[in-house]
């Protein structure tokens, strides 16, 4: 261990997976196939909605921006989580760390908060069809994106200034595959109470207020869509409804379990197995979730990549 003067650790260690050395090959080869596709479709999902003009209306408006942080977001974690597969640990600075720690945080916060408006632009859009245009001007959609944005990265420099004025003077070992905050609050060798403190008021108020925004906005919904008249139309919404609702308890009850604890975790080894449901399962199923099941995004995806062609709506499901 390298320290800087003052016995300030320079560096970090950071431990993979403790698994045999094929089953190391075949989880890196299985999680670098997810980390291709679910780049490819994210970005293919960002110039689709770019490009065509039709789907710049909120709903997509928000759908590009998930897409376009879950781009940045899989190119923070996964690539640390591939080099844990290939090397017994690897190192990276303090200030490297702290940078990794610092983007990890934001995106996390902000799609916390966007998947909140996303839930409530459906609100209005299901139990409010006539006057959604009023409700939901692009106006406003550009300040809910922004302040998602906005509130993401102003709670990590909040959470990032108390931990970084914490003293790590070793040892250095970060037994997970990214810097993490419950790990480095474990190697502090200075009073981490505040911290800790600031780190649970923050990730309340950015996960569980989001969340019960999602969950008051699903419960409007559902309510709309039993007072459908036809089982197929109930059915439908319920199985669109179904498949969103899967992707928000996932991502919640991870980061939840992860982060809204009043003191630092412990239990490392299943710290990472659950942060792989946030950090690569979640980014990998939004695409198919909110985007390519969209017979719109569908259609303009088709005419973007293999021409102005006309494809009749029947052939869409």
């Amino acid at each position: 261990m390298r320290n800087l003067s003052g016995g300030h650790v320079e560096e970090f260690v950071l431990v993979d997976f403790p698994t045999t050395p094929p089953l190391q090959l075949l989880l890196f080869v299985l999680f670098f196939a997810i980390y291709l596709l679910t780049l490819l479709e994210n970005a293919l999902i960002v110039f689709t909605i770019w490009l065509t003009p039709s789907l710049h209306r909120p709903m997509y408006f928000f759908l590009g921006h998930l897409s376009f942080l879950e781009l940045w977001y899989i190119n923070v974690t996964i690539p640390r989580l591939l080099a844990a597969f290939l090397t017994q640990d690897s190192r990276v600075s303090y200030v490297g760390c702290m940078t990794q720690l610092y983007f990890f945080i934001a995106l996390a916060c902000t799609e916390c908060v966007l998947l909140a408006v996303m839930a409530y632009d459906r609100y209005l859009a299901i139990c409010g069809p006539l006057h959604y245009p009023s409700l939901m001007p692009s106006s406003l959609a550009t300040r809910l994106a922004a302040a998602s944005w906005g509130s993401g990265f102003f709670s990590s420099m909040m959470k990032l200034l108390f931990i970084s004025q914490l003293s790590y003077c070793g040892p250095n070992i970060i037994n997970h595959f990214f810097c993490d905050i419950s790990p480095l609050l474990n190697l502090t060798c200075s009073d981490k109470e505040q911290a800790e403190l600031v780190d649970f008021l923050l990730a309340l108020v950015m996960i569980l207020l989001p969340l019960l925004a999602v969950v008051s906005s699903y419960t409007a919904i559902i309510a709309a869509i039993l007072r459908i008249p036809t089982s197929r139309g109930r059915r439908k919404a319920f199985s669109t409804c179904a498949t969103h609702l899967a992707v928000v308890v996932i991502y919640y009850s991870s980061t939840l379990f992860t982060y809204a604890r009043p003191r630092a975790m412990y239990t490392f080894n299943h710290n990472k197995i659950i942060s792989v449901l946030y950090t690569i399962i979640v980014p990998s199923l939004n695409p198919a979730i909110y985007c390519l099941r969209n017979k719109e995004v569908k259609e303009a995806f088709r005419k973007a990549v293999m021409g102005r062609c006309h494809y009749p709506k029947d052939v869409l499901d």
